[in-house]
């Protein structure tokens, strides 16, 4: 009879370290050598096996890796024993409601490629992969779509479609950082699980979350093999179609499928079917069977040549295929001679307005479009933009891949660049892209004005405001337009960058702080605070000057890079100063209180918060007041300020906003809670309550985490030693999902005090040394110092000679600051 058979089963605990001795069996392996192996101390493994306390969860997956089984199916027996407090309703963004759908629509006129279609599938369901490679025009897409489109109810979980913009005229191909970001966010994995960096970080978590789902995802217009490889689904039930105009020779586990022009029946039969024709020698290319054979020359017999020309005819009810013939030969010289004569000719019969539109719509940064920043590219009124949007895509110049939502293929945009080119002078294309670069600083700026998540800034100078912007609803509708307009706002940038737009270079990236909080984390705004500060400095104008200078350091700061953000924050103290800019002066005092306080001060951080206050005042912004008084809250808490925290804290909730999950209430109710956890007990845990339920609801996991700490350390004052350690392990469990290691600094010490009075001493301790181990890396000399105070207070009763070392290097570390005149 093995141990799992033997152990009595009177509870959860009991089975689960059932389940544990099970796993030391299939190990193979003693206590001692278990806990070598594993990383574990032999005392506390041997509790766990014994069922005398509950193991940490990562303990859990420690063991089961060992020997090679998955834990997830010991999540809920291990959840029963730790007890943990009823979990709130998921957030809706964290599971969306219905999975995502963003292939384009299956061309109702799709025609012949039997054989071609059916390797496709064929391959899909051998290999888990497919290119599809050919010329310009050939049809790759239309055929991707097409079978995506037939396997789309074998894969429930989604139906991805991203364009890798290999072969984009004016662009350079998307890299796969940001395909990976795209393609994660669309599967609704919350950024917090997101990497901050790195691609192969990103393409790992790409493939854990392909392998629980089925999903089909179609990778348009690949550049080569190397821009594919990070993209593949993996082992897994999830599959991708890929195409590109070259064939991807690198990539030997993917199986190619090569198109070539449409055979001379499948050609005629597309033109018929895509022009309306009823087919029979009664139809218009029935009567002129000479004509039409012309038309299939001309089109070169590329499908996308096709369907345009049979867009003429279907709209052109009175022209014979002669004229069609005609009009096709009257073109000039293009890139291509057969598509070009067939593109042409549709973009002849436009209007003067729609032809000027259309040419414009070339000089657009980004891979789609709507209608808002259309019409400040044209210079014309919303309602015009859409009506010239609708005839273009009649005219099939311009494709609509969802309602909202514009584009122009490879082809067409090439052409539409060209004719501007040659058409328009440099003076008006200028003009043109600049009103473009102008939308998308003011819609940002309208869009980061409704998600309350960084105290608030100045508005947008880079140009005028256009006459039609986006209205925002709430953070949640902004949050949505940035997701969708992520990547043509870093265009946006780059193009800015590109012909010398420092204003907008300087201005954009201050809009794009809250999103990147939310989503993006804080790579890629250092990139491009750095290049905002060198276009500040080009500008020489002193306050953008030591704005960037504040945003950067402030971007260094949430990357862990504080000696950096330190000297970033000097240089702009300068220049506020100057400019005399109360805004500006109580941002940076804010900042600069931020660092101070995680850096391990005292002193000095409480008076920063207070100036910032005082200076928010000053500049009449009463939210921007509170965000310092919240932050001023907290940092008396964690002084033992409790009656003066809880007395800014009610302060601050007093202060009214639309928003219930706005950053400062969220503080201030944390703050509170924690404050009045000896003395109101009941009024405590309401108020942690309320936070973490709203954070939830917010889908913020920082926050959640955040949130779930306190609450423990609540629990803990009020002697709730169990409940207490169940939130500290829900917050870990959160914190383990993020892959930004620096956050746990925050939690470990007051996790491992909590152990520490639940009867768990070497749990403590090992939390304080793991605390004690990130803190100097990461400058939190604070954190250290009660690092070593909590390991002394564990050793005492056991170890009292290494406890008076820990004591002692804990007070020289406060020494340290003290002594610092901080």
């Amino acid at each position: 009879m093995g141990n799992e058979e033997r152990a009595p089963r009177s509870g959860p605990q009991e089975e689960l370290a059932a389940r544990l001795r099970l796993l030391q069996e299939l190990s193979g392996l003693g206590v001692r050598a278990l806990a070598r192996e594993t990383g574990l101390s032999s005392s506390s493994l041997s509790r766990y096996l014994g069922g005398q306390t509950v193991p940490p969860w990562p303990a859990v997956i420690a063991l089961c890796r060992l020997v090679k089984r998955d834990p997830r199916p010991l999540r809920p027996l291990w959840e029963r024993t730790s007890n943990p407090l009823p979990a709130p309703p998921k957030s809706s963004r964290v599971v969306p409601p219905v999975p995502r759908n963003d292939l384009p629509r299956d061309a109702a006129d799709f025609t012949g490629r039997e054989a071609e279609l059916a390797a496709v599938l064929a391959t899909v369901e051998t290999h888990g992969a497919v290119s599809v490679d050919g010329m310009a025009g050939v049809g790759k897409t239309c055929l991707a779509v097409h079978a995506a489109h037939r396997l789309a109810d074998a894969y429930p979980d989604g139906r991805l479609y991203v364009d890798l913009h290999g072969f984009t005229d004016g662009r350079p191909p998307l890299d796969p950082d940001s395909a990976l970001r795209m393609l994660l966010g669309a599967l609704g994995v919350p950024s917090e699980r997101v990497p901050q960096e790195g691609v192969e970080q990103l393409a790992a978590c790409w493939r854990s979350e392909l392998a629980r789902r089925k999903v089909v995802v179609v990778l348009d217009n690949a550049a080569d093999a190397e821009q594919v490889r990070p993209l593949l689904p993996g082992a897994g039930p999830s599959v991708a179609l890929i195409t590109s105009r070259n064939r991807l020779l690198g990539l030997d586990e993917v199986p190619p499928v090569s198109l070539d022009v449409l055979g001379p029946e499948e050609s005629a039969e597309l033109l018929a079917r895509a022009s309306g024709d009823p087919g029979g020698p009664d139809g218009r290319l029935g009567r002129e069977p000479e004509s039409a054979a012309e038309v299939l020359r001309l089109c070169g017999r590329l499908p996308l040549a096709l369907r345009l020309a049979a867009a003429r005819l279907r709209h052109r009810p009175g022209w014979t295929v002669g004229i069609l013939v005609e009009r096709m030969t009257q073109g000039g010289a293009a890139f291509d001679a057969e598509f070009g004569a067939a593109l042409a000719m549709s973009v002849r019969q436009l209007n003067r307005a729609q032809a000027r539109l259309f040419r414009m719509l070339g000089l657009l940064p980004g891979a789609s479009f709507d209608e808002y920043v259309v019409a400040a590219l044209a210079d014309v009124p919303l309602h015009t933009a859409q009506e010239m949007l609708e005839d273009l895509l009649d005219a099939h110049l311009v494709q609509q891949p969802t309602p909202d939502r514009y584009r122009l293929h490879d082809l067409v945009h090439q052409h539409a660049r060209r004719a501007a080119a040659e058409q328009d002078s440099a003076a008006e294309r200028e003009r043109a892209l600049v009103r473009v670069l102008d939308y998308y600083v003011h819609a940002a700026s309208a869009a980061d004005a409704a998600m309350p998540f960084v105290s608030p800034g100045r508005a947008a100078s880079a140009g005028p405001v256009p006459a039609a912007l986006p209205r925002f609803a709430d953070k949640n509708a902004a949050l949505s337009w940035f997701v969708a307009e992520y990547g043509n706002l870093i265009a946006a940038f780059e193009t800015a960058a590109a012909v010398g737009a420092d204003a907008h270079v300087c201005e954009l990236p201050r809009f794009l702080r809250a999103y990147f909080a939310r989503r993006c984390g804080t790579t890629h705004l250092n990139f491009l605070f750095e290049r905002s500060l060198a276009a500040a400095e080009r500008l020489g104008d002193p306050l953008q000057l030591a704005e960037a200078h504040s945003d950067l350091g402030f971007a260094r700061y949430n990357a862990g890079r504080t000696e950096e953000a330190a000297a970033l924050y000097e240089a702009a103290g300068v220049g506020v100063s100057e400019a005399g800019d109360r805004q500006a002066e109580a941002e940076l005092a804010l900042r600069r209180g931020y660092l101070s306080w995680d850096t391990g001060h005292v002193d000095e951080p409480l008076a920063l918060f207070r100036r910032a206050g005082e200076l928010y005042g000053e500049a009449g912004s009463p939210t921007g007041a509170a965000y310092a008084a919240a932050a001023e809250a907290w940092a008396l808490l964690q002084l033992g300020q409790r009656e003066e925290a809880a007395r800014l804290a009610r302060e601050v909730l007093a202060v009214p906003h639309a928003d219930p999950a706005w950053p400062p209430r969220l503080t201030a109710r944390i703050t509170l809670g924690v404050a009045v956890a000896d003395e109101e007990p009941e009024e405590a845990a309401e108020h942690l309550r309320q936070a973490l339920e709203l954070s939830r609801d917010d889908g913020h996991l920082h926050n959640q985490a955040w949130g779930l700490n306190c609450q423990g350390v609540a629990l803990r004052r009020m002697g709730r030693y169990e409940e207490a350690l169940a939130s500290h392990r829900e917050a870990f469990a959160l914190l383990d999902e993020l892959f930004e290691e620096h956050w746990k600094i925050r939690f470990l010490n007051g996790y491992g005090e909590t152990c520490r009075l639940a009867g768990l001493p070497e749990e403590a301790l090992r939390l304080h040394r793991q605390a004690l181990e990130l803190a100097p890396g990461l400058g939190y000399r604070y954190e250290e110092a009660l690092a070593h105070e909590g390991i002394a207070t564990v050793l005492d009763a056991t170890d009292p000679a290494t406890a008076a070392e820990h004591r002692e290097a804990g007070r020289a570390a406060r020494r340290e600051l003290v002594g610092a005149g901080r």
